[in-house]
Parts: structure tokens; C-alpha cells; sequence
């Protein structure tokens, strides 16, 4: 995980290729370490020794991998783990109308800059998904879970956080708007 792709890189905008079951070793062990990563990324003795930007998700594109892979390892504002899967092949089966958003925007491990504005996501999502064992599930996922699972479903799609900005105006929200501290 030491060369996390950074934007530019053609291969964050492309949609992802589908997996198929078995799973490659390769793979396995693709998802391991992107699980890893982030669990490491969140220690901070861990994080400040190998100089890892915190992260609580990330996708296969964004460590070069053009697969529909994505780890997520969502802590509440506790530090306690609150989800903690790898999604593969998810998709998107619904999502609210209501909508909702970071307060302080959003970032991403392969976007260097910072990027001002709210980016609008639903506040409820379901989702069906393989985990790497080839399981099938579908979840329901609410706030901040669901706002980190678009997010990494977006890399898979060739999508980046800012692309959800509204461009005239960072700071535009719809009235109903779920903002999340």
C-alpha cells in the first residue's frame, strides 16, 4: 500500500472490472493489505512511524488495481470500529432522497489537495455486495457508513469526491440536508 495512486492516474477514472469467484490468491491478499492499510492508517503510533494519512476506506483503483474492490473500516467519533467490510462487485440497490454530507468536506487518500465544499451523498443506502469468500449480503447503511461506502462505490465507478460538488456554488445544500460533525 505504499504507492497509493494519486489523481490524474487513468485508472481512477475508469469504471472497475467485476471479480468472479474463486478469488485469486492475489486478490485475497489485495484485500488483506487494503484492509490492513487502513487499519494501520487509523493507529496513530502506526500512522505517525510510516507516515500514513488516515483513511477509513479505500478502493482497488486507488492502489493501481482496476477491480470492483473496496475496504471500509468506519470508526465512530469514539474511535470505536462501527463497519468493518470488503465489498466486492457492490452495487447500489437504493438510496434516500434525502441526502446528506461531511461538515468539514470530504478527502480521499489519492487527492492531495484539499478541496472546499459540501459534497452531497444519500443518507441512506442499500447495498448488495460478494465479500471476498464469495458471500453475497445486502446491507443497509445510514450517515457516515453510507457517505464512506459511496465514496469508495464512486472509485469503482471512475467517480472522485469533488466531481459532487456543486461547482457554482461549494457550499449549496438542499434544505433537508443531514450535515454530519
Amino acid at each position: 500500500m505504499k504507492n497509493i495512486v494519486r489523481d490524474g492516474d487513468p485508472v481512477l477514472r475508469r469504471v472497475a472490472d467485476q471479480l468472479t469467484f474463486p478469488l485469486s490468491d492475489h486478490y485475497k491478499k489485495l484485500a488483506d493489505e487494503m484492509m490492513e492499510y487502513l487499519i494501520n492508517s487509523q493507529d496513530p503510533k502506526i500512522a505517525e512511524k510510516h507516515q500514513l494519512r488516515a483513511g477509513v476506506g479505500l478502493a482497488a483503483p486507488q492502489v493501481g488495481e482496476g477491480v470492483q474492490m473496496a475496504s471500509l473500516l468506519v470508526p465512530n467519533n469514539k474511535g470505536e470500529i462501527i463497519f468493518k467490510e470488503t465489498f466486492v462487485n457492490p452495487k447500489i440497490l437504493s438510496e434516500s432522497v434525502r441526502q446528506t454530507c461531511l461538515s468539514e468536506g470530504e478527502g480521499c487518500l489519492s487527492v492531495d489537495k484539499v478541496i472546499d465544499g459540501y459534497v452531497p451523498r444519500p443518507y441512506k443506502l442499500k447495498i448488495r455486495y460478494y465479500t471476498v469468500d464469495g458471500e453475497e449480503k445486502t446491507i443497509r447503511l445510514t450517515g457516515y457508513p453510507a457517505i464512506v461506502a459511496s465514496h469508495e462505490i464512486d472509485h469503482l465507478n471512475g467517480h472522485l469526491f469533488y466531481d459532487r460538488i456543486n461547482k457554482k456554488n461549494p457550499f449549496d445544500l438542499k434544505e433537508d440536508t443531514v450535515v454530519i460533525s
